[in-house]
């Protein structure tokens, strides 16, 4: 890969980074066996419930205190663990490889996610990212989340308009709406089935990407 020093690539970190599912089973395998140690019912068990309620398309929480009549726990306790527990997530070798060439050849290499503190935090934290970073962005931390075209702002008000800006995420949604706005290049990274949040492109152009791709090695051709 050359060097591109003219340019400021931001990434999004849920669904784009690593998979938001494997917090989410994180989350469920901790609250599991906390509630196991109140029932004494195997956690392996109603983590497998937990995960079929959530399947479903039920709420996780309440389904799980209402099959095992638990009510001195409440269903915003356990969200405020699933917010706050150290989640056991990692990021593949190759997803490192390809941040650590990029943060080497391009100017600057920043982050911007929607989500509390704590959590995104605990997620950076637990990916080992920090590194790979110049700036990041928390949308709790900032005051503000996407589609807000602030957050995309702060680097342009930073480094300056002499730079190529460009956006790698997921959601289409509400990812491209503000780099569009901004002129930036905007990369979609494909659902492999396993996102959070489905991805429809039946959207209005000002909500899609220029480029969609199916792996974020491909990056590397569209800097090229």
């Amino acid at each position: 890969m050359k060097m591109k020093r003219d340019i400021v690539l931001v990434f999004d970190l849920d669904d784009t980074l690593y998979k938001e599912i494997d917090f989410l089973k994180s989350a469920f395998n901790d609250i599991a066996r906390f509630l196991s140690s109140i029932n004494n019912k195997p956690s392996e068990i109603i983590l497998s419930e937990m995960i079929h309620y959530y399947e479903s398309g039920l709420n996780v929480f309440d389904s799980i205190l209402e099959k095992y009549t638990i009510s001195h726990v409440s269903a915003k306790d356990l969200i405020h663990m699933y917010r706050n527990h150290k989640p056991q997530i990692c990021l593949s070798q190759e997803r490192m490889e390809l941040l650590a060439k990029l943060k080497q050849n391009v100017f600057k290499v920043g982050l911007i996610t929607d989500g509390r503190s704590i959590q995104q935090r605990n997620k950076i934290d637990a990916l080992g990212l920090s590194g790979y970073f110049d700036d990041m962005i928390i949308s709790e931390e900032f005051g503000s989340e996407k589609p807000n075209i602030n957050n995309f702002k702060f680097f342009i008000n930073k480094y300056g308009d002499s730079f190529r800006y460009i956006y790698i995420g997921d959601n289409t949604k509400k990812d491209f709406i503000a780099p569009n706005q901004l002129k930036w290049c905007t990369i979609c990274l494909m659902d492999d089935g396993k996102n959070i949040h489905k991805q429809s492109f039946d959207v209005d152009i000002t909500n899609k990407p220029k480029y969609v791709i199916n792996n974020l090695n491909e990056i590397e051709t569209i800097l090229n």
